[in-house]
Formats: C-alpha cells, sequence, structure tokens
C-alpha cells in the first residue's frame, strides 16, 4: 500500500514541490465506491453516445455509411472526455496540473526495477514482448455483433473505402480518436489515474481488478469483451509490476500504429 499521509497544513501539491526530487509524490488512494464512480463517469457516456447519440446523428446527417460515420464523432468524443475527466480529478486531488507533479501521480515515468528500484534502460525491454502478446491475444474472436457497428469491418469494406479515400478530415478524426484511445484517453484513465489508486481497495490483486473494469467498460462494443479481458491483463500488471503508465500506453498504442496505417493506406489508395 502506498503511504498516503500528508503533514497537517500541506496540500499534496505543497508536499510535492517540498519534496526530495527523489521523493515520489504522495498519491491518496480510492475507495472501491470511488473506483466504481470513476469507472462509470467513462463507461456509461460511452455507452450512451454509441447506442443513442450516434443513431440520433445517423438519422440527423443521413448519407452514405451515416452509422459508421456517427460513430467515429460519438466515440472520439467519449475518449477526449475520458482526457477531460483525469484531467479535472488529477487537479481537485493535486491542486495543480504542474509536469513534475502529473508525471509521479499518473505514473508516466521509465518503469522501474521491483527488484533494483533502477528506472528504464533495460526494463524498456519487457515492451516489445507485450506487444507481441498483445497482437496474439486481439486475435481471440469476437462475440457475435452487429457488422455496421464494427471498425474494422467497415474499413475492409468498399463503403470504407470510399469514406476514406482522399478524406484527409476523416482521416485526421480517425488518428484524434487513436490517440485519444491508446495515449490521452483509455491508458491514462485506467492505467494512469486508476491502478495506482486501487491497492487500498483492492490489494495484492488491484491489476487485475483494473483489467477487469477495463473489460467491462467497453460497453459502446460489448462483443470485443472477449479479447479485452487478457489484453487489459497484459496492459494492467506491467504497469502495475513496474509502477508505469507508460509500459501500458506504448504496448497499447501498437494498436494505433496498424490502424494510422491502414486508414493512411485509405487514404491515399
Amino acid at each position: 500500500m502506498i503511504d498516503v499521509r500528508v503533514p497537517v497544513g500541506t496540500t499534496p501539491a505543497t508536499a510535492a514541490s517540498a519534496a526530495p526530487a527523489h521523493v515520489e509524490v504522495p498519491i491518496p488512494q480510492y475507495s472501491a465506491r470511488k473506483i466504481l464512480a470513476v469507472w462509470a463517469s467513462a463507461a456509461l457516456p460511452m455507452g450512451a453516445l454509441a447506442w443513442i447519440a450516434a443513431p440520433v446523428l445517423a438519422g440527423i446527417t443521413g448519407g452514405p455509411s451515416a452509422l459508421p460515420r456517427a460513430l467515429f464523432v460519438m466515440i472520439t468524443l467519449g475518449l477526449a472526455w475520458q482526457f477531460v475527466l483525469t484531467v479535472i480529478l488529477v487537479y481537485r486531488e493535486q491542486r495543480t496540473l504542474r509536469w513534475s507533479v502529473i508525471r509521479e501521480v499518473l505514473w508516466l515515468r521509465a518503469p522501474r526495477s521491483p527488484k533494483t528500484g533502477h528506472r528504464g534502460g533495460r526494463m524498456w525491454l519487457a515492451v516489445p514482448l507485450l506487444m507481441v502478446l498483445f497482437v496474439a491475444a486481439a486475435k481471440i474472436p469476437a462475440l457475435p455483433h452487429p457488422a455496421i457497428r464494427d471498425a474494422g469491418v467497415f474499413l475492409a469494406s468498399p463503403a470504407g473505402h470510399a469514406l476514406l479515400h482522399g478524406s484527409w478530415g476523416w482521416f485526421a478524426l480517425i488518428a484524434i480518436l487513436s490517440i485519444f484511445n491508446t495515449v490521452l484517453g483509455e491508458e491514462l484513465l485506467f492505467r494512469g489515474l486508476l491502478l495506482p489508486r486501487m491497492n487500498r481497495a483492492f490489494g495484492r490483486r488491484d491489476w487485475l481488478a483494473n483489467a477487469l473494469l477495463f473489460t467491462g467498460y467497453h460497453l459502446q462494443e460489448p462483443w470485443v469483451m472477449s479479447y479485452v479481458l487478457p489484453l487489459g491483463l497484459i496492459l494492467a500488471y506491467p504497469s502495475k509490476r513496474y509502477r508505469s503508465s507508460l509500459i501500458g500506453i506504448a504496448v497499447h498504442s501498437s494498436q494505433t500504429v496498424l490502424i494510422l496505417a491502414i486508414a493512411l493506406a485509405l487514404v491515399l489508395k
């Protein structure tokens, strides 16, 4: 458990500024109720945007591929909201958004050896192996679902080709969606904000609880839960072991690179 005691009369931000550079900023621990509240603040809007707002927008805009276009827009908004939510919660907790504080409280630092405490260096060698495991787990079949709501199926279809052909605007939207998905949205919230604050509520299995929450969060596309659970375990355990959300960001971003490569190829085709 992380020691969260702060001297009387100081805030987490002032304690951080007064502490020596080698001392980690204290990270308050969340109760199970607060963890679930943060989870709901991310998951419920995503579900509502995908299943309520997107069909409404599709009905208003009409035209070819109306629902997939609306889903791209709404999912981007939902992921951007997760970034805003993380910023709000960190500011309320630390009373500052200084990078020196954010880096510590969101674990945005090089992986640390659990044995020696050394950061970086050979610790990064875990990332390529985790990427291989991530790609392998992503090949687990999804549950039955409507193809029109599957971004991968849509991008591989003639309709997806027609939407992206020569369209830098849609490519830019997909790029923004992808960045918020793996860097500024899901990973920052689940591995950066929640995971470091789940130890008091879940003990040594906090990483497992984190992976389960990450799986259940996918209300916008529940059919992916069949393979998101192993993906979540691959992201959560090393992030906890090495005290670095950059591990999860790096591994998850392999998905972003693939999506952007496919989208760019369709734009240029």
